[in-house]
């Protein structure tokens, strides 16, 4: 942060603002200042009011109550287009493109540069490579479809579409979620790039380590209110912020494990062979115990989702895959579901949930058959059970009838969870099941995980956060560039030690 903006007036004030839908005062008199040239860090459990403040601050949604004031000046944001016209750019976390077009149309929809009606292809194509290379990633192609991006990719041209505006705030959620170690290295460049114009950063993610590393100051809410505002983000200890994101004293506490061994003798739920994806994985090999949760650590774009998803039959793929010894042969993932797998995948949003339908269809999907007898869905009874789900994961609201897009991220993925026990299921295959969940329900989540395992569940677990793979499951396989080139007990190894095998390839 430029030494001038710690003392200068701030550039956004947001003086209590009032939010209210049917049913929830979402936004409950919030306040936020944010001076030019700082990045200034949101905080807050799912349900704490970030999203709708940030949407408030794009122009999504029209305060109840409150007032803004944008460079000194009174503003009201009466759409995004007239927050982007003002100079606030957003970032969301469900990244808003057209995976239809391309990378150059997707960046400037909206604002195409055009003469006399006409859209000028050359200069448009000219002003994305510019944008793409100043991100670090000139490999992109500005006729590139968007569709066919990786999620980091899509990222980038996410930023790429913010900075095309004359940008004086730019709003940034969970921008680091699907991107690597070094991808996350490069964002931070970018903000400093950024921040160093002037230019003020609104930075909002689940990762309290990243908070220390890139912030100025911190604001926290809990429950649709301020309860700290403009905290310096790297003299406030860890401790504190998360007391006051939950009300409580938390901390990264994982639930406890068997000893080392207690799985041996068990039998197998999945032995997986030499698999192999074209391009992706080479001849990978593991197993899987009843009762085990068995951890794939590795970089993002490493083969670890892909080897999830060629278990689970979403993938073209090689070798044998056992299910209770038994091979199972194609068929994808219709028959892996029928066989006992259960997939949370990554994009929850995108691939897991039907977001207008109720937290009990959810719930119920993947067993419909189960509440139909000659045509007839028994929703009594498909009722029934999704209530018990809801009670026995803790899922909040606790009201099955509510649309699943209005729940938390932490209460979505407590849901997609849900679906797989509906049924019973031998394996599970999560697929970074906490991301975008804030420390409180993390917690939960490892407790239902470990439930299940203790139950006799097999776990085949992906997380791009180490301590979470170390704490959480019984046995590591390390995965660098479509194989496993380490594999032990999670209490043998460190976070140092796996960052230098994914990274470098050595023993720390």
């Amino acid at each position: 942060m430029p030494e001038s903006s710690a003392d200068a007036a701030p550039f956004l004030v947001m003086r209590g603002i009032v939010k209210q839908f049917p049913g929830v005062r979402a936004l409950d008199g919030v306040d936020l200042e944010v001076r030019a040239g700082e990045v200034h860090c949101l905080l807050g459990q799912n349900g704490a009011g970030k999203s709708t403040l940030i949407k408030t601050l794009a122009g999504a949604h029209q305060p109840d109550e409150g007032t803004i004031t944008l460079g000194g000046e009174p503003v009201r944001l009466t759409s995004p287009i007239a927050a982007i016209k003002l100079g606030i750019s957003t970032i969301y976390q469900e990244l808003d493109l057209v995976d239809g077009l391309s990378v150059a149309e997707n960046i400037y929809l909206g604002h195409e540069l055009s003469r006399f009606g006409f859209t000028r292809s050359a200069q448009a194509s000219k002003a994305v490579r510019d944008l793409l290379t100043r991100l670090g990633h000139p490999e992109i192609r500005p006729t590139t479809e968007v569709g066919s991006l990786s999620p980091a990719a899509k990222q980038v041209v996410s930023m790429a579409r913010a900075l095309s505006h004359e940008t004086r705030l730019i709003i940034m959620d969970e921008p680091s979620a699907a991107l690597a170690h070094d991808e996350v290295s490069n964002l931070f460049r970018i903000i400093r790039e950024l921040t160093s114009q002037g230019v003020a950063v609104v930075y909002i993610s689940h990762r309290l380590e990243e908070i220390r590393e890139i912030g100025d100051r911190v604001t926290v809410l809990k429950d649709g209110r301020t309860v700290a505002v403009g905290l310096p983000a790297k003299e406030t200890a860890t401790s504190q912020i998360v007391s006051l994101m939950t009300g409580r004293n938390v901390e990264y506490v994982f639930p406890p494990r068997p000893a080392p061994g207690s799985h041996d003798g068990r039998p197998e739920v999945l032995r997986v062979e030499g698999l192999s994806v074209p391009g992706r994985v080479r001849d990978v090999s593991f197993s899987v115990r009843a009762g085990e949760i068995v951890g794939l650590a590795g970089l993002v774009g490493s083969g670890r989702s892909e080897i999830i998803e060629a278990v689970y039959g979403a993938r073209r793929s090689g070798g044998r895959v056992f299910l209770d010894g038994e091979p199972v042969r194609s068929g994808g993932p219709t028959k892996a579901v029928r066989l006992g797998m259960g997939l949370a995948p990554e994009e929850r949003k995108a691939q897991a949930l039907l977001l207008d339908q109720s937290v009990a269809r959810n719930i119920t999907l993947g067993a419909l058959n189960r509440y139909s007898r000659f045509g007839w869905l028994d929703r009594g009874r498909e009722m029934a059970d999704a209530h018990e789900h809801v009670k026995a994961l803790d899922i909040r609201p606790a009201d099955p009838r509510r649309p699943i897009r209005t729940l938390s991220g932490g209460n979505q993925q407590k849901a997609v969870l849900a679906r797989w026990l509906v049924d019973g299921r031998k394996l599970l295959l999560l697929d970074e099941p906490t991301r975008g969940v804030d420390v409180g329900a993390r917690a939960e989540l490892y407790a239902v995980i470990r439930r299940l395992a203790d139950e006799g569940v097999g776990v085949l677990l992906v997380s791009s956060e180490v301590p979470e793979v170390l704490g959480l499951a019984d046995r590591v396989l390390v995965v660098r560039d479509g194989t496993i080139i380490h594999e032990s007990g999670a209490q043998e190894l460190d976070e140092h030690a796996v960052l230098d095998m994914i990274m470098e390839g050595s023993l720390a």
